[in-house]
């Protein structure tokens, strides 16, 4: 991390969470965060559900929630970037304060509750993409809709144009009853409707589903069902947690999903559970708690893909990216590895 990074980190966790995340977005706009392009080797470059990345380190949707940055994200060293979650509707979300950082926990609380742009006004920056970068939506519904799983459908409709994959978000805890879409028939149907959309588009393109990590054996072994008969292209372990175990910060009781460090255990053996499950039929995207190569690479080893990164760049900065990209080349030469789906599951077992 430069000096002048670590200045603009130290002034933007003195003001409100949330205003720091919009100078966070300004700063981007300006061209004032490091923008080194993705790091990529032989190594390296992979395939997720058959789009080729040049690297496996990914943004984690919530960061750009209206594609308001997408130029400037796509040279900060992603291998792919996922924005939103977009719903058919514009909508503000809940009432703040809404995001909570937990310093000492090196962590985040929020409850945002779908805010966002709407699917039009989103589309419509999607349409000005960068062509060279690999992005995706997260599909969300709006919280007042009559049919909240004919949400995630509506928003593939209008958007899937302009994109590379799209995630069905069931997950989040800060929509009332969102997460009682998981439930294997509920599911079954919501994705049913997803993938015809999908089908229906003049480019159809991979879908993934995005899982909490606070599902029990019972429910993860329905959703696995769920996602082969379903087509699913890959699922993503995991969203943000309900679970306060073992927090310190004053924060820690506020309402919202958990992110950040405390997450990388629970999700990774969610990560690895799932795996078992699937037995290798479906690509898996590790989330939760990543903040150095080192966990980057145990996502991996645990049976996933391709890692996503978000709360731990509030901490440590877009330079982060390019940190665990080269360490993550490092290890993979370390234990002789020629590419990143030779280390896919390799100790998986050890998180069983």
């Amino acid at each position: 991390m430069t000096l002048v990074e670590k200045a603009g980190l130290a002034l933007l966790h003195r003001v409100d969470p949330e205003i720091a995340h919009g100078l966070s977005i300004k700063a981007l706009k300006m061209g004032l965060v490091p923008a080194p392009g993705p790091l990529t080797s032989p190594r390296l470059r992979t395939n997720l559900a058959g789009i080729a990345l040049p690297n496996p380190v990914g943004l984690a949707a919530g960061y750009d929630k209206n594609a308001e940055v997408l130029s400037a994200l796509s040279r900060c060293g992603f291998g792919f970037i996922e924005v939103g979650a977009a719903t058919p509707r514009p909508q503000p979300g809940n009432p703040k304060p809404r995001l909570f950082r937990l310093t000492g926990d090196r962590a985040a609380i929020n409850r945002f509750g779908f805010n966002n742009d709407g699917m039009e006004v989103i589309a419509a920056r999607l349409a000005t993409r960068p062509k060279d970068a690999v992005i995706g939506l997260n599909l969300g519904a709006n919280k007042d809709s009559d049919d909240r799983a004919g949400d995630f459908a509506r928003v593939l409709a209008h958007c899937g144009a302009h994109l590379d994959f799209a995630t069905v978000n069931v997950s989040s805890p800060n929509t009332e009853k969102l997460r009682d879409l998981q439930g294997k028939a509920a599911l079954s149907a919501l994705l049913a409707g997803v993938m015809a959309a999908r089908d229906a588009l003049a480019r159809p393109i991979p879908v993934f589903l995005k899982i909490a990590p606070d599902l029990s054996e019972a429910e993860l072994a329905d959703i696995a069902d769920v996602a082969r008969a379903s087509r699913v292209d890959a699922i993503i372990a995991t969203n943000t947690t309900l679970s306060r175990d073992g927090l310190s910060s004053a924060q820690r009781d506020e309402a919202g999903g958990l992110s950040g460090a405390p997450l990388f255990e629970k999700s990774t053996r969610v990560l690895a559970r799932l795996s078992a499950l699937t037995e290798g039929q479906i690509p898996l995207i590790g989330v939760g708690g990543i903040s150095s190569p080192e966990q980057a690479y145990a996502k991996i080893r645990a049976g996933a893909s391709a890692v996503q990164l978000y709360t731990a760049l509030v901490y440590q900065g877009m330079s982060l990216v390019r940190e665990i990209t080269a360490g993550l080349d490092a290890l993979l030469a370390r234990d002789g590895f020629a590419n990143v789906a030779e280390a896919v599951g390799s100790s998986r077992e050890e998180w069983l």
